[in-house]
């Protein structure tokens, strides 16, 4: 064989061999790469699986009841929110929690205000009044949160050892110690966060601020001013900044007393003089008629906390007898305290200051 032949035959071989490679390679990139591609578009669908159960699942846990963490007057409280069973013993809350739909399973319904749909609501049970309470009730409503505070705040401890499985949270408030304003933002939080009702709770504080600032803007720091209590047919001294429910109007408002003694019972109002109110000559008087939000019946003797000032002898050449300016809190007042009531008598006070 020709050396030429042989080398054209060789490279026939050679040619026809890398033609096979070529082909074999080819074939292999091919399947590379549509291997490469079918387990891209797996990878893509798991994940996008994976991310839509994911969104599910976030969906499901916010549409459950979680819990949050409050401040109580004890410190910070974990507690389910919105609960499902809650019990409230501050009446302070009561008109609140009515006006944002709450539904309880058990308070003092005796210590409510007549004008509260709760009262009369048979499926809340009756915890009774705060000197006789009926915690029998408190176990049976089984609740998993308890708001606990003002006349009943002693009975805490009891609560939690009655009710091991609820949250028991305390929502006292001290108006003397920290004032109007700093402890109805403290409680409206805490109120807020429990029942999720932040934006109400927001705009009930509001509406006490515009109150409370335009009170201020219309009372003459000149005037001076006296705090009362009635009850029984007497009237007792509430001494600014801590006297019963009159006392933080004068640290809220910067009212100038007229009567500057220190109060030692806070409740009841301290005893005075008909001739210390008259030697102290107020140019406003405002009083808590504690009898008004109680019936009465013709005969039993009940006199009005104008009356009773009015009507005294004593009281007739005092400047605020004289001119009429004596501002009784609502009736229902000694029942509520809190934050609506306080606001409607800022508006109002706010009204008879501007004159």
């Amino acid at each position: 064989m020709s050396i030429s032949k042989t080398y054209r035959t060789a490279f026939a071989a050679v040619a026809a061999a890398s033609l096979a490679l070529a082909g074999c390679s080819s074939s292999e990139e091919d399947a590379e790469k549509t291997a490469e591609e079918t387990t891209e578009e797996a990878e893509a669908e798991e994940t996008e699986e994976s991310e839509s159960a994911e969104e599910t699942e976030g969906e499901t846990k916010a549409a459950e009841p979680g819990t949050a963490t409050v401040q109580s007057w004890q410190g910070a409280v974990e507690v389910p929110v919105p609960p499902k069973r809650p019990v409230v013993t501050d009446n302070r809350a009561f008109q609140i929690l009515e006006a944002w739909g709450v539904d309880l399973v058990a308070a003092p319904r005796k210590l409510m205000s007549p004008e509260l749909a709760y009262r009369s609501n048979e499926d809340i049970a009756d915890l009774g009044m705060h000197f006789e309470p009926n915690l029998e009730a408190l176990v049976a409503a089984e609740p998993d949160v308890v708001l606990n505070g003002y006349r009943f705040a002693s009975y805490f401890e009891d609560m939690k050892e009655l009710v091991p499985d609820a949250v028991v949270v305390d929502i006292s408030m001290d108006f003397a110690e920290n004032g109007l304003a700093e402890e109805f933002k403290k409680q409206l939080d805490l109120l807020g966060t429990v029942f999720q009702k932040e934006d109400e709770a927001a705009a009930l504080y509001a509406d006490f601020e515009e109150a409370r600032d335009r009170a201020k803007e219309a009372y003459d720091p000149e005037q001076s001013v006296m705090g009362l209590l009635t009850s029984g047919g007497k009237i007792a001294y509430a001494a600014p900044g801590t006297g019963r429910s009159v006392g933080p109007l004068f640290t809220a408002l910067d009212l100038t007393p007229a009567y500057e003694q220190e109060g030692e019972d806070n409740t009841h109002g301290d005893e005075i003089s008909v001739e210390a109110i008259a030697e102290a000559n107020p140019d406003w008087i405002i009083v808590l008629d504690r009898d008004a939000a109680f019936p009465h019946e013709d005969g039993d003797g009940y006199q009005t906390a104008e009356e009773l000032i009015t009507n005294s002898e004593a009281l007739q050449n005092v400047t605020a007898v004289e001119k009429g300016q004596i501002y009784v809190l609502p009736a229902t007042f000694y029942v509520t305290e809190d934050i609506i009531e306080y606001t409607e008598v800022l508006n109002a006070l706010a009204d008879s200051f501007e004159g």
